[in-house]
């Protein structure tokens, strides 16, 4: 089952729009050096930034150029055990 949560599709496309925003200037980037290092236009880096909306492909692109591909990833491997427990534990309390 799913629990319920109050955060939208658009809350997390803005956090991750934060997200890459922050990174980029920690890596003391303008949005047209990201736009040269990433193939992304510098518009569309700024529409992302204010609207958290972008291709997958884009976001990967600009993900890549300020963080590590492998934190996306790491989202999608399966739970541990460990961690499958004690959600099936927390089921069993309900």
């Amino acid at each position: 089952m799913f629990d319920l949560t109050l955060l939208t599709a658009s809350d997390i496309q803005q956090q991750l729009a934060s997200h890459l925003q922050q990174q980029r200037k920690q890596h003391k980037l303008s949005r047209a050096a990201l736009a040269e290092r990433s193939t992304v236009p510098a518009p569309t880096i700024k529409h992302f930034e204010t609207s958290g909306q972008i291709s997958l492909r884009q976001f990967l692109l600009l993900w890549q150029c300020v963080d590590d591909l492998q934190n996306l990833a790491a989202l999608l491997e399966p739970a541990t055990a460990a961690t499958a427990t004690a959600d099936f534990a927390a089921e069993l309390g309900k």
